[in-house]
């Protein structure tokens, strides 16, 4: 068994952990909408067509805010085709999947649905295809209460209160050549800054999202976030991240590298929006909203992306999970809370089917994901202050010789100061790790539970007919030595224990 520790001060926190930090993505691709979330005739559908077998795995996930309609799918989209009577809406080829579009679900549908799920909807405008105005226009159509001509549509359409949707996305990815519509960025931010300007003075309240790179491996990563923010500094609030992290080569140790490299981007780009900042000599600071991120590699590969004959809602880019993918998204979560004070808003893609945190049968049943379990952990008890961590332990080695920590790891305390959580990801795959936590500051006296999810099979996926392979357990209590908690990590493993106040404590 190898040793490590963590040291918490009360006096020491990094931020707090937005709930917008636990959001998801739905978009037209795949079975994501069609055969997802939304499916008339499905044995569990309500009246509107909502599959309530997903919605109570979406309700048990814990999800915030939900991203919408793309992604690429939004560059080529006209908002107008999703709205009115279903019956009328027009039939697309659709061109960033290769797909037909039915818009037999629209802006309202999924407003409807992000009210009945207790969602926060965060949309996107197209800036790929179309611009400013059009923007200002579905701005207008979802916000604006009455009076207007788009205001009074969304009345015709059967939805007389505004929508109220404060997030905004300003496009997708406008620096990748796969866009439709992608741009310089010179022209993007241009055309975002006028964008935001229209939208603003319509509607003062909404909160802004530019474009930033769509990986950190773009050849104009960093330069692209310098040029779009010196257009947009003083009318977005956030600029975007993307990251997608995969295994190559069966290298599991570069794998688990992964999540690092996360931070690292993250980093860089808080170096160039406060760079920005600095020559404006503004006490502004940019936020960021990595609003697509996931583990994703076995279905990226050209063929399996799009199938042939423009079907409509075909089953691609269905990642099946595995125990090693959980433990890639789990440290990249925890790298996400860890810096909370900067990433104030951020997406998995996706919710359902596509790389999702839930998969389902079309007509059939629905299940989680094995990455399902550490979202569902994080969204329920890392919400609050996040603590500045001070950890020590061993190291592993990734292929080019560069050495990692075995342990990533976050610690929260909640929202009434009362308990406290910290989240583990053990990468040292042979041994457990004899955790020695020594908490300062606090009166936390009572060990409450601890939560284990590991698998002797790294490659343990759930599916359909075994939907609970790999699910968290009860894990092994702690116990106080000299003021200093004695924690078992296991290997290989997502862990969570949670501490409160004694009950004496709690009193006084």
């Amino acid at each position: 068994m190898t040793k490590a520790t963590i040291v918490l001060d009360r006096a020491f926190t990094v931020g707090h952990a937005d709930q917008r930090l636990f959001g998801s993505f739905v978009e037209h691709l795949g079975r994501c909408v069609y055969g997802g979330i939304f499916e008339p005739g499905h044995p569990t559908a309500d009246d509107e067509g909502f599959r309530q077998d997903v919605m109570e795995l979406i309700r048990e996930l814990g999800v915030t805010v939900i991203r919408y309609p793309g992604g690429n799918f939004v560059s080529g989209y006209n908002w107008e085709d999703g709205v009115g009577p279903v019956d009328q809406r027009p039939r697309r080829r659709e061109l960033a999947w290769f797909s037909t579009e039915t818009n037999a679900f629209g802006t309202n549908e999924f407003m409807s649905w992000c009210t009945k799920a207790g969602l926060e909807p965060m949309m996107a405008v197209n800036l790929g295809t179309r611009g400013a105005d059009d923007a200002r226009e579905l701005l207008e159509y979802c916000n604006v209460d009455r009076g207007t001509a788009l205001s009074d549509l969304r009345h015709q359409h059967g939805y007389p209160a505004p929508h109220n949707v404060k997030l905004w996305c300003l496009g997708n990815e406008m620096d990748a050549p796969w866009q439709i519509g992608a741009k310089s960025a010179h022209e993007y931010g241009t055309l975002a800054r006028e964008s935001a300007k229209l939208m603003r003075w319509l509607d003062p309240s909404i909160e802004l999202v530019a474009c930033g790179s769509s990986s950190r491996s773009m050849a104009t990563f960093a330069e692209w976030e310098r040029v779009v923010l010196e257009e947009t500094f003083d009318v977005v609030e956030y600029i975007s991240l993307h990251g997608y992290f995969s295994k190559h080569d069966d290298k599991s140790r570069d794998f688990m590298a992964e999540a690092d490299l996360v931070g690292r981007y993250i980093d860089e780009i808080i170096a160039v929006a406060d760079g920005v900042a600095a020559r404006r000599r503004s006490p502004k600071r940019i936020m960021l909203s990595f609003d697509e991120w996931n583990v994703w590699y076995r279905t990226r590969d050209r063929a399996t992306r799009t199938k042939p004959g423009w079907p409509e809602a075909p089953a691609i880019l269905e990642e099946l999970f595995t125990m090693e993918d959980a433990l890639v998204f789990g440290a990249a979560l925890l790298t996400l809370i860890n810096r909370c004070n900067r990433v104030k808003a951020a997406c998995v893609a996706q919710l359902v089917n596509v790389i999702g945190l839930i998969m389902t049968e079309t007509g059939g049943r629905a299940w989680r994901q094995t990455i399902f379990y550490p979202f569902k952990h994080a969204s329920e008890w890392a919400q609050g202050t996040v603590l500045d961590m001070r950890l020590t332990c061993g190291t592993f080695s990734a292929g080019n010789g560069e050495r990692f920590p075995e342990i990533v790891s976050a610690a929260v305390l909640a929202e009434d100061e009362k308990s406290l959580s910290l989240f583990c990801v053990n990468r040292n795959f042979d041994q457990p790790i004899d955790l020695a936590l020594s908490l300062r500051g606090f009166e936390f006296g009572k060990f409450v539970e601890s939560h284990v999810m590991t698998s002797e099979d790294l490659n343990a996926t759930n599916t359909a007919d075994d939907p609970e392979r790999v699910k968290p357990v009860i894990g092994p209590d702690a116990a106080s030595r000299d003021g200093v908690w004695q924690l078992t990590v296991p290997p290989a493993s997502w862990s969570v224990y949670r501490f409160a106040a004694s009950p004496e404590t709690a009193a006084g």
